[in-house]
């Protein structure tokens, strides 16, 4: 890549997360010389990708200039799966749903054809949109599993890769389009750090409450992978003696007493029990997303039983974050993913997990927080890690 391009992509990114920078504050963010910037920014306002956006506040003398992205001029596919369920949306370079977000059941054990199913999707997508693909920078996939983000492969789910080529492979040739995928708890936790509660901490944990139990970390202002990529497999820690078998092929994990499949279950054989509550006629309908947001909506407005189900969730997931804090001593510790649309219903369980597990000065020290972004945590996040891996694109 010639250096010219390079400059310009790595004052797209600056942009891409502050939305709107002087000349001079570019300079001081990338380390480059102030005329070197001024050039640059002037041929992406050439170009038509940058705008000026009005004059900063002056300390004295002639206010700058300052610029931001033009809406239209570039845009990524993110893309967010589970087990279950994937959603994916065509975004603005400002974070802008484009054409809303689409959202369709496309399980992940067991079907071969999910690769083919989503580049239909995204080709679809693109088509119905009526955006140039030229103006697409690339696509950008969160999913569960260990995965190899330098490789593009998902070594929890082999038969994505049977033929011997990649997710990334796949998709790219599908579509014509840069690809990236990464765990889908490190993007949540890379959303938080950018856009969301863990903005500006230097170190937090991030939770993702899902159908597992995911851990993100940011330690030292950077997102902590591991020797190579692995680290984070919060669900896996060891803490019950339930004989309950986990995912992993183990017993007693974390995930066996505390994922949103757990809180279905548990809802589902209090109710049969004959447990009251004001959960609709139709529980459980088979759809497990629409099911547990009834639980967290009936939760929400004082159901007392579904408010003990997530007590009693909270409760096993502070034992977990106990460990965390003895170990790492963050800042904050984030409860985001799915689950988060129950609020601050996990607070005070968590808390109260924290302060019989937890060493009085470490737990007092670590706030317990609950994200803001909800259900757009990951597909934020996989929209910037297309924006982390542009300044490398050929």
């Amino acid at each position: 890549m010639k250096k010219d391009e390079q400059y310009k992509r790595l004052i797209l990114r600056e942009f891409y997360y502050s939305n709107v920078l002087s000349a001079s504050e570019l300079s001081e963010r990338i380390g480059k010389s102030l005329p070197l910037i001024i050039r640059t920014v002037n041929d992406l306002v050439k170009e038509n990708i940058l705008q000026e956006s009005g004059y900063a506040p002056s300390s004295g003398g002639r206010r700058p200039a300052t610029y931001t992205i033009n809406k239209e001029a570039l845009y990524i596919l993110s893309v967010s799966m589970d087990q279950l369920v994937t959603r994916m949306s065509l975004m603005s370079i400002e974070n802008r749903h484009v054409m809303g977000i689409e959202k369709f059941e496309l399980p992940l054990k067991d079907n071969p054809d999910i690769i083919k199913q989503l580049s239909e999707r995204l080709l679809a997508l693109v088509k119905k949109s009526g955006i140039c693909e030229s103006k697409i920078i690339g696509v950008g996939i969160g999913m569960p599993g260990f995965i190899d983000v330098t490789k593009g492969v998902n070594y929890s789910f082999p038969q994505l890769h049977s033929d011997g080529r990649t997710i990334v492979d796949h998709i790219s040739e599908a579509t014509g389009l840069p690809v990236y995928i990464d765990n889908d708890s490190s993007l949540i936790a890379l959303a938080e750090y950018r856009f969301g509660t863990a903005q500006k901490q230097r170190n937090s944990m991030v939770i993702n409450i899902g159908w597992g139990v995911g851990l993100g970390m940011v330690l030292d202002e950077k997102l902590f992978r591991g020797n190579n990529g692995f680290a984070g497999e919060f669900s896996h820690i060891p803490l019950f003696n339930n004989n309950k078998l986990c995912s992993c092929g183990k017993s007693g994990c974390l995930e066996t007493e505390t994922s949103l499949l757990v809180l279905l279950e548990k809802a589902v054989q209090g109710i049969k029990a004959g447990r009251i509550s004001s959960l609709p006629p139709t529980f459980p309908t088979g759809h497990s997303e629409k099911d547990v947001e009834s639980i967290m909506e009936a939760a929400y407005k004082g159901d007392n039983f579904c408010v003990e189900l997530l007590a009693q969730i909270g409760y096993n997931i502070g034992r977990g974050v106990a460990i965390l804090i003895h170990i790492l001593n963050p800042r904050s510790v984030i409860l985001s993913g799915r689950g988060s649309l129950a609020g601050k219903l996990w607070i005070a369980p968590v808390q109260q997990a924290m302060n019989e597990h937890c060493i009085p000065r470490l737990a007092d020290h670590t706030a317990i927080e609950v994200s803001t972004l909800g259900y757009e945590a990951e597909l934020l996040g996989s929209a910037a890690l297309v924006m982390e891996n542009f300044i490398h694109q050929k």
